[in-house]
């Protein structure tokens, strides 16, 4: 069987369903959580999505080999092979596009693989890549340290002055990536404004919302043409499963699923997909309990006499606290926070934290605090200098303290936080 004889391929009944659009119109993405590309198992009627663990699947008559050359949307296909389409994995892209009313996604096997994903896909040798000065680390280390390895130039830009965008474009910018709110200071982009500028010079934008999810932002509604979650952190919701995915138009997510879904083997398992559908399930009613205990938490710390400073969307304090208001539907559940001695204060808080715990990573249903050194995370990945990093520190001082709230009542966290933060 050859590349062109692919699309070719009979379509089994099976695999209808996969192909059909989610009926979204009309439906709140609440509702959309629990059933965009739900397909109910057509032999046991079984509600809960089905795992497919199956590697290949059984082609029609005809035998060969394959490749992905010439074939324009793999999803067209019956499943093949579980580096190209997986049936598990489709459910779980048909429901993230749904909630991002994106007419596509893409899963991948983590966050910076689907960051790498969308740089790989769309830019090439003499390239240039504006960038936010601070979004996670893995992306930014990616853009500044790999890929002028390939002959692509990159900017770093503070992505909350459109100004210092604007005058960072060039001839040969083909992408924009942001981050809003940005990780770790949750410094904000203005998602219009950057749209705009990018669409006048015929480049593309990708929007990191990690941080935000669908439940308060969705970015393609601001004019990105791309949106990026690592699907590991809220999305999932429960700190036992990888993924990322990218979203957005047709023809856009088909690049990256033919050209770096294929070609860069970061497929996401099946076992995962399935995961981070559960954690879907409860995805608005987890953020939104999640968001309504940091607002409270954040104004706790305010008051704390062991803390100097606290940044939070949600709080009239914060820089761009009317920015907040109009790009997201709630704000988030991360808060940071400052002290007079943090690394005596991070010590202090590994010992003492009983409800919380001090660990990386962020997302999780328990609540999560980390320290993140100024002069470490300097030195390891943004290397700002000047503005920038005076910028920086405006928001993380000598190091911030990273709390991602969980589910925990929000007396419990509170009252936890309060011992720990004492002397």
């Amino acid at each position: 069987m050859t590349a062109a004889n692919l699309s070719h391929l009979p379509v089994q009944d099976s695999d209808v369903s996969r192909r059909t659009p989610v009926a979204s119109q009309g439906l709140s993405r609440d509702t959309l959580a629990l059933s965009g590309g739900l397909l109910v198992d057509p032999a046991t009627k079984a509600i809960a999505p089905n795992i497919s663990m199956s590697v290949n699947n059984v082609l029609m008559p005809g035998e060969g080999s394959f490749s992905a050359d010439g074939v324009d949307d793999l999803t067209a296909l019956p499943f093949l092979y579980a580096r190209w389409t997986n049936p598990t994995v489709r459910q779980l892209e048909q429901r993230i596009a749904a909630l991002e009313g994106a007419d596509d996604a893409v899963a991948t096997s983590t966050g910076v693989a689907a960051i790498g994903a969308t740089f790989l896909t769309f830019l090439k040798t003499g390239d240039h890549l504006i960038i936010s000065d601070v979004c996670y680390a893995g992306a930014n280390e990616l853009a500044r340290r790999i890929l002028p390895d390939y002959g692509i130039e990159v900017t770093p830009v503070n992505m909350s002055r459109p100004h210092e965008v604007a005058a960072a474009f060039r001839p040969n910018t083909k992408l924009v990536h942001c981050e809003s709110p940005c990780n770790p200071i949750l410094r904000l982009t203005d998602l219009s404004a950057v749209a705009g500028l990018v669409r006048s010079h015929g480049a593309l934008m990708s929007v990191d919302s990690t941080l935000a999810t669908p439940v308060a932002t969705q970015p393609l509604s601001f004019g990105a043409d791309l949106v990026i979650h690592s699907l590991t952190k809220f999305i999932n919701g429960h700190g036992d499963a990888l993924g990322g995915v990218v979203c957005g138009r047709k023809d856009l997510v088909e690049k990256i699923r033919s050209r770096a879904g294929v070609y860069l083997g970061a497929s996401m398992p099946a076992m995962n997909a399935w995961l981070i559908m559960r954690g879907i399930d409860t995805l608005f009613p987890r953020l939104r309990t999640i968001s309504a205990t940091a607002t409270k938490v954040a104004a706790f710390l305010e008051d704390h006499p062991a803390v100097t400073a606290v940044t939070y969307p949600g709080l009239a304090s914060h820089p761009q606290h009317d920015l907040a208001k109009r790009q997201m539907e709630v704000f988030g559940g991360i808060v940071t926070f400052q002290v007079k001695e943090p690394g005596r204060m991070a010590l202090q808080l590994a010992e003492r934290l009983k409800v919380a715990h001090y660990a990386f990573s962020l997302g999780h249903q328990r609540s999560i605090v980390v320290l993140l050194d100024t002069d470490e995370m300097m030195s390891t990945t943004y290397q700002l200098a000047t503005e920038q990093l005076e910028d920086y520190r405006r928001f993380a001082g000598d190091g911030v303290f990273r709390l991602s709230v969980g589910l925990e009542a929000p007396g419990d966290l509170i009252g936890d936080l309060d011992q720990a933060l004492a002397g």
